[in-house]
């Protein structure tokens, strides 16, 4: 069993990934802004699940949390980053300070978390970092381009780090949900019909976090599904989108009616 620390976990993915994990025997540490999902778990799991507040913007109570998990369940040996801001506008009707909210909470998040885990897991010669990325991140997709750069930045900086950090026996892996049912995709304009259901992704991420695969999937076809992706990125986002248009003007048609 692992002790694992997750940043975004009070709801949707995260919040499945973590009943998950407490179900098979590990220990979890949960920072997020709010935390009355988790509490109800700790009802369930008191000896196995320390929920704190705290922010991905804020490198002082990421540190702070850090510090409690550990003091609470000794050294981490998996830490995951699945902290997530997103918005559903056009570059031209998205400022910088869009982008920059964006890239602290999704990209700079991450960073703040790998920094403060990293020396903990240095002097270990262990431990696995997981940061979770999206598949836009890799093929774009139309009016979602801070979030699809921040997790384009997220694949590159796991990438860098994997190479830095091998010799120290420790692993950066990225996690590649499919679209999936959640508060931060609400905003995305595909019907719920066609989004993944939340409890089976963080279910099937639970199962698979000790992969040694660089890119983990909750399912086959998902890891299908992004092999594909990675191979023809802008093909895969120009289609994607284009589906999405006729899919809502199908909907739309069929509600006029």
């Amino acid at each position: 069993m692992a002790n694992i620390l997750i940043v975004g976990a009070n709801q949707g993915i995260g919040y499945y990934l973590v009943e998950r994990l407490l179900a098979l025997g590990n220990t979890v540490t949960v920072l997020d802004l709010e935390t009355h999902a988790v509490e109800i778990l700790k009802e369930k799991y008191p000896a196995q699940v320390l929920p704190i507040v705290a922010d991905a913007r804020d490198l002082q109570s990421i540190e702070r949390g850090v510090h409690q998990a550990i003091d609470q369940f000794g050294e981490i040996d998996i830490a995951i980053h699945n902290a997530c801001l997103c918005t559903f506008e056009s570059e031209h009707d998205t400022g910088y300070d869009v982008y920059q909210d964006v890239m602290d909470v999704n990209f700079f998040g991450a960073l703040r978390l790998v920094k403060t885990v990293l020396p903990h897991m240095r002097q270990a010669k262990k431990g696995r970092i997981l940061l979770t990325s999206s598949g836009v991140g890799v093929t774009g997709f139309a009016n979602i381009s801070p979030y699809a750069a921040s997790k384009g930045a997220l694949e590159s900086l796991a990438k860098c780090l994997q190479i830095e950090n091998e010799e120290y026996g420790i692993s950066f892996h990225l996690f590649h949900p499919p679209l999936t049912n959640t508060k931060s995709a609400s905003g995305i304009p595909v019907p719920k019909e066609l989004k993944a259901d939340a409890k089976t992704v963080g279910y099937g991420l639970a199962d698979h976090i000790g992969s040694k695969k660089f890119v983990i999937c909750p399912s086959a076809s998902q890891a299908i599904q992004m092999k594909f992706s990675y191979r023809h990125p802008l093909f895969v986002g120009k289609m994607m989108t284009n589906a999405t248009k006729r899919a809502l003007k199908f909907e739309k048609d069929a509600r006029s009616k």
